[in-house]
């Protein structure tokens, strides 16, 4: 055995033991998670932090879809083409974010550690309720930081293998945590993105429908908000888009969604040559 490894551990009486929580270990071994940030009243010192913008998640016949584009903004200016905002959370779930870019990458990263130790401890993974409610206590810990400026308001969604169906949560920034029945919104073009998927979605959609419509979702969006980023044909950039069923998490292929993109162009030109080459008779 690793005796100096062994003696760098933290060690816990039986009434101080944080069991299953990894963020619980972390606060016992003397971690805190706002260390360093300045205080409330100088929150207007902080220098300009990428922000991530727009996710939806939807439910579908056989599970959910969830999708994100890929631009983050630092106030006026685009500060990454790229970003990823849809992550995997254990086998079943996945996990969106929206809000400042940093803590929200930081927070994922902590709830997929925290799902990987409880299950390691327990034997089991978390159910996707105690999934859910553990994400639910991570955003309310960073109400300190999002009174800072560093708001973090993920979407969380999966399969429920005890339900055998799909399921979605949204928060607010108070860690209130809100079961959406067919499907939700998160960030800068949420209104825009979930005014479309309200318009399109129905109950029992096959599963390429849902990606379709998350996929004009995002799309509308990006045509009404600046910080959503649409489909890049050039540098061939195209949001992030993921299924999660009874098989697990699975993200699509890029050649796939820019498929998929490209028959939504194709579809709202071919509409608006339909427009155009209207019969005048046809008008009066």
């Amino acid at each position: 055995m690793n005796l100096p490894l062994l003696r760098s551990l933290p060690l816990f009486g039986a009434g101080e033991d944080p069991g299953p929580s990894f963020t619980g270990l972390l606060a016992a071994a003397g971690h805190p998670r706002d260390a360093g940030l300045p205080d409330a009243e100088n929150r207007a010192d902080l220098p300009a932090v990428a922000h991530a913008t727009t996710v939806v998640a939807l439910r579908h016949r056989d599970g959910v879809v969830m999708a994100g584009d890929r631009r983050a903004t630092a106030g006026n200016l685009i500060s990454h083409r790229t970003i990823e905002k849809v992550y995997p959370a254990g086998r079943h779930a996945g996990v969106a974010i929206a809000g400042a870019a940093g803590p929200s990458m930081e927070m994922v990263r902590l709830f997929q550690l925290q799902l990987e130790h409880y299950e390691k401890v327990e034997g089991q993974p978390l159910s996707l309720e105690g999934q859910a409610n553990q994400l639910s206590q991570m955003v309310r810990a960073n109400l300190a930081s999002a009174l800072r400026g560093l708001v973090v308001v993920p979407l969380f969604a999966g399969w429920d293998e005890r339900r055998r169906c799909g399921r979605l949560f949204q928060y607010d920034v108070t860690g209130g945590r809100y079961e959406e029945q067919d499907y939700a919104a998160g960030g800068s073009g949420s209104l825009h993105a979930g005014t479309v998927v309200k318009l399109g979605f129905r109950p029992a959609l096959e599963p390429a429908e849902a990606v379709d419509l998350a996929i004009s979702a995002l799309f509308q969006a990006a045509d009404e908000d600046s910080a959503t980023g649409g489909p890049d044909l050039i540098r061939g950039i195209f949001p992030v888009v993921v299924t999660i069923d009874e098989d697990g998490y699975r993200r699509l292929d890029d050649s796939y969604v820019e498929e998929r993109f490209r028959r939504l162009l194709a579809s709202i030109d071919g509409a608006g040559d339909s427009r155009t080459e209207q019969d005048p008779d046809d008008a009066n």
